[in-house]
């Protein structure tokens, strides 16, 4: 009976033992497991966007010990921001640094950041951002399957043109404009008295060489990284509007990622401190530059003609179905 006990223990002390590594080595390949998620925008090289992005996928890594790898996609090569949004919706795109306009789309709460001359630079817009008015913007990106986990900066808007210098409303009169497909901004340059056309970002150099449009707006660095100085000779610094870029996350990859969720949260706020220094510096940067080229002409307006011509603007969207947010909006902005 004590040999039959023995023989008992030895056996299942020697399946133990032998059981042992293929469990550390289980756990050991669990571990190593790696998930990669991609992120899309529309940015060129040297934006900094398309910096913060890359520094985004290498705070990721380092906060998760590698378990997450980003895979960043810029430049438009996963499809224009409407189509990465609509992507992101489906969890075909897990994180997209996409335009406040495209985004208007989903959330149209969101062209109230917009209203023209509301933010006269980053800081005070993130100061909103951080208040009630972020926290009722997250709720209603929630519903429509998105999370946004932080606003980067798309920075102040200025007008570029081939035709002339434009230093007030009246001459804009009989141009062409392209704007991106932004509801706030189009109803922007038709109070100024100028003609609309909307034209992917990715297609805009082209346009404006052929004379499609005659001109366009954006903030200074996506004029430089995009060259689109080369085509547009007058910079007006009109600053009719500033523009977020919301950073946003699919809810179904919210759901992939379980305990390193606050990881990449945090990964995603930092990369924003770093975005929208970069933008503001960068701004600063290119502004001496243009200043500086001969071939570029960089033109003062009359600040109080554009602000009070399109003033109209802010009345107009105060009247539509969610005009009680845009108040809102506009009440932080000036308090």
């Amino acid at each position: 009976m004590s040999l039959q006990m023995n023989r008992r223990f030895f056996m299942a002390t020697a399946t133990a033992a032998l059981a042992a590594p293929a469990i550390v080595l289980s756990s050991r390949s669990a571990s190593a497991a790696t998930m990669t998620l991609t992120l899309g925008h529309g940015a060129a090289p040297g934006n900094p966007r398309t910096i913060a992005a890359a520094k985004f996928a290498e705070l990721v890594k380092q906060k998760t010990e590698g378990r997450i790898q980003i895979n960043v996609a810029g430049a438009e090569t996963l499809g224009s921001d409407s189509a990465m949004l609509t992507s992101l919706r489906t969890g075909a795109l897990d994180f997209t640094a996409n335009s406040q306009g495209a985004t208007s789309a989903i959330v149209p709460e969101l062209n109230a950041l917009g209203l023209p001359f509301l933010f006269e630079n980053t800081d005070k817009a993130m100061a909103v951002l951080n208040g009630p008015v972020g926290t009722e913007l997250n709720k209603r990106f929630e519903a429509v399957g998105v999370v946004p986990l932080d606003w980067w900066d798309n920075g102040i808007r200025h007008l570029t043109n081939s035709k002339r210098k434009v230093t007030s409303p009246a001459d804009l009169a009989g141009m062409k404009i392209r704007t991106p497909a932004d509801p706030m901004t189009i109803d922007i340059f038709k109070a100024l008295g100028a003609g609309t056309e909307q034209i992917a970002f990715g297609e805009l150099y082209i346009a404006l060489q052929q004379g499609v449009v005659d001109g366009q707006e954006n903030p200074l660095a996506n004029i430089e990284s995009s060259k689109l100085y080369e085509v547009n000779k007058f910079i007006s610094l009109t600053a009719h509007k500033w523009e977020s870029t919301p950073f946003l996350m699919s809810k179904i990859a919210q759901a992939r990622l379980g305990k390193d969720l606050e990881a990449v949260r945090a990964a995603a706020k930092e990369a924003g401190e770093l975005q929208r220094k970069l933008s503001n510096d960068k701004a600063a940067e290119v502004l001496g530059k243009f200043k500086q080229n001969s071939a570029v002409e960089v033109v003062e307006v009359d600040h109080e003609a554009f602000v009070k011509v399109t003033a109209s603007v802010a009345d107009t969207w105060k009247k539509k179905p969610f005009g009680d947010f845009v108040a809102k909006v506009e009440a932080a902005a000036r308090g």
